[in-house]
């Protein structure tokens, strides 16, 4: 399975994911196919790390389109143009990737762990997508990337830091189609997802307004 067959699966299942919390919020089926989607995006965008050829313009890409999904997300989600109680997830992809950059570029252990704190706590004080625990699923997948299978145990295990019964549990699912990951890209879907994100925010946001579910 390459990243581009990834890429789907995580997109369509953060989609079913978002149908369900914006337009059947009762039903929690959808709520729980859709947290599949979380680690296979923090595994894809340690993959992206890995292998783009300019990081300042994957940084400033995750950072431009961060500012621009955020009006959409808060009216997908709160109803507001701007809330600042919560931030899209592009903002926890891109603090992931600067916290690997800036770990990467560190010789000092001391600092390293200075650095993935940073980003833990901007997560957390900007209140991100998945918050802090977020930046600790990237750091799972960023320093086991050469061991893939451990990477993808311990990504599994993450799922039950939010406590035994809670919804996130089910995250583990995405180990499935981790597991199955041959380093391959596949056909290139660089921007889709960058603009799929506000998009399908939008058009949810929308059919919310109908007042037919």
């Amino acid at each position: 399975m390459n990243s581009f067959q990834l890429k789907w699966i995580a997109i369509i299942t953060m989609l079913i994911d978002h149908t369900g919390a914006i337009l059947f919020p009762r039903e929690m089926i959808f709520r729980i196919i859709g947290r599949i989607a979380f680690p296979i995006f923090c595994f894809l965008i340690v993959e992206g790390y890995f292998h783009t050829r300019d990081i300042c313009r994957y940084i400033m890409r995750l950072g431009v389109f961060a500012l621009l999904s955020e009006i959409p997300y808060d009216l997908a989600f709160h109803g507001n143009v701007l809330e600042f109680g919560g931030q899209n997830v592009f903002f926890t992809l891109m603090l992931g990737v600067l916290m690997m950059y800036a770990v990467e570029r560190s010789s000092l252990i001391p600092v390293k762990i200075a650095d993935v704190l940073l980003a833990m706590w901007a997560a957390g004080f900007l209140h991100t997508d998945y918050g802090y625990k977020g930046i600790v699923l990237i750091l799972i997948y960023y320093v086991l990337h050469e061991k893939k299978m451990k990477a993808v145990c311990a990504g599994a295990l993450w799922n039950f830091t939010y406590g035994i019964k809670a919804i996130q549990n089910y995250g583990v699912f995405a180990a499935v189609p981790l597991a199955f990951y041959n380093g391959m890209r596949g056909p290139k879907l660089k921007y889709f997802f960058y603009i799929f994100y506000p998009g399908h925010l939008l058009v949810l946001y929308m059919l919310s307004l109908q007042g037919g579910f």
